[in-house]
């Protein structure tokens, strides 16, 4: 409080020696919290009207506001990546294995209750009938979810341990995981 009586007390006694010394506007900006500090200010004010709009309007307000909001940019603004990918293919693959299994399993629950028949020998026995084709795709769908999100499982593992966070080295460890996924799920098709 002292440091800025002294400063208004000097900015007067200069302004006072020399009057044409600081303009207006300049005086004005530092003498008025000098001013403010020392309780010998004008308080200026300034009244404001307001009024209460109809629901309406305040909607049609917010929405020219909503209007001149800027927009964030989004995924199209960016070069694809192979990490990209990778995090997408995890999370769906994951939800597909998990989705699937609770299915499956509330299927299995109220299977007797309902009449159903998914005992293993009758599940066994209506997919031996299947076409060749048929048992490798259905093979195939079933393998590639599971082996692609259990690979990406073990490189999330090591990049635990803080190996492979380089860029070259994710770019790399992604397209492994594409490529062992896609051929150990082709091996057990047809296994």
């Amino acid at each position: 409080m002292s440091v800025q009586r002294f400063t208004a007390h000097s900015m007067r006694r200069l302004a006072a020696q020399q009057p044409g010394a600081f303009s207006r506007t300049a005086v004005s900006k530092i003498a008025a919290p000098a001013a403010i500090a020392t309780s010998h200010h004008r308080v200026q004010t300034r009244h404001a009207g307001t009024q209460s709009p109809n629901p309406a309007d305040a909607y049609q307000i917010l929405v020219a506001q909503r209007r001149n909001r800027p927009v964030s940019p989004h995924l199209s603004i960016y070069q694809p990546q192979i990490t990209w990918y990778t995090s997408v293919l995890t999370r769906i693959t994951g939800s597909i294995l998990s989705g699937g299994f609770y299915i499956f399993g509330a299927a299995y629950l109220v299977a007797p209750l309902m009449g159903w028949h998914l005992e293993s020998a009758s599940l066994a026995a209506a997919f031996g009938a299947w076409p060749v084709a048929a048992k490798v795709a259905t093979k195939f769908a079933v393998a590639l979810p599971f082996t692609y999100h259990s690979l990406n499982g073990v490189r999330h593992l090591a990049w635990d341990t803080g190996r492979n966070l380089s860029n070259l080295a994710v770019q790399r460890s992604g397209w492994a995981v594409v490529g062992a996924s896609v051929v150990s799920a082709v091996w057990l098709a047809y296994m």
